[in-house]
């Protein structure tokens, strides 16, 4: 999403928390306001992809973070809440953890747990499968990605190529990680994702 319309997306997501003064909602805008937190440090000044473990932390707006977290704690005191405030509540996991490597992986998988209860989805469960990746190690979300993969739920989805492939790539299996990146880069449209794939491709074929 282009800055100006995140910008005004949260303007509109704090009139309706005005308004209509629901867990939900409250969750909702925390989420919105947690992804905004690191929008300037998503590309780089050429406009290519970096990875949320690669981003500048010290970059990432604090007063956004703790309008978010704080937005967050209101609707999960209120056990109304529905899929907006867990997916807030995953964003939060993120924001506060000072490097990628300090993340609480386990708390992100159990977050998981419960928004595929109450919301199933191959993409959910794909993102549970990475978090399971770095909790666990890549065998263990390779598994769970493979076999959302061999269910054909996501057999157009890049994203979920590309989880396989880093995973792969984790492991030292590099020709299953270049396949992987390979079909993943069949499906991406968006410039910068495919920029990210082919210096990925590049890297494992000349190492």
């Amino acid at each position: 999403m282009r800055a100006d319309l995140s910008q005004e997306a949260i303007r509109l997501g704090r009139l309706l928390a005005v308004l209509l003064a629901e867990p939900e909602v409250h969750g909702l805008l925390a989420l919105m306001l947690l992804q905004e937190s690191r929008r300037a440090t998503g590309l780089s000044l050429e406009g290519e992809v970096i990875l949320l473990e690669e981003q500048e932390r010290a970059l990432w707006d604090r007063a956004l973070i703790g309008e978010g977290v704080m937005l967050l704690e209101q609707a999960l005191a209120s056990r109304r809440f529905g899929p907006y405030t867990l997916q807030a509540a995953i964003a939060a996991v993120h924001a506060e953890a000072a490097t990628s490597e300090s993340t609480d992986w386990a708390q992100m998988v159990g977050l998981y747990d419960v928004l595929l209860r109450i919301h199933p989805s191959p993409v959910i469960e794909l993102n549970r499968a990475v978090a399971v990746a770095m909790r666990d190690g890549p065998a263990k979300g390779l598994a769970l990605i493979d076999a959302i993969l061999q269910r054909d739920d996501l057999k157009d989805y890049y994203l979920a190529y590309a989880a396989s492939a880093d995973s792969c790539r984790r492991m030292g299996r590099r020709a299953e990680a270049v396949e992987s990146y390979k079909r993943a880069l069949g499906f991406a449209r968006q410039e910068p994702a495919r920029r990210f794939l082919e210096r990925r491709l590049m890297e494992l074929e000349k190492g």
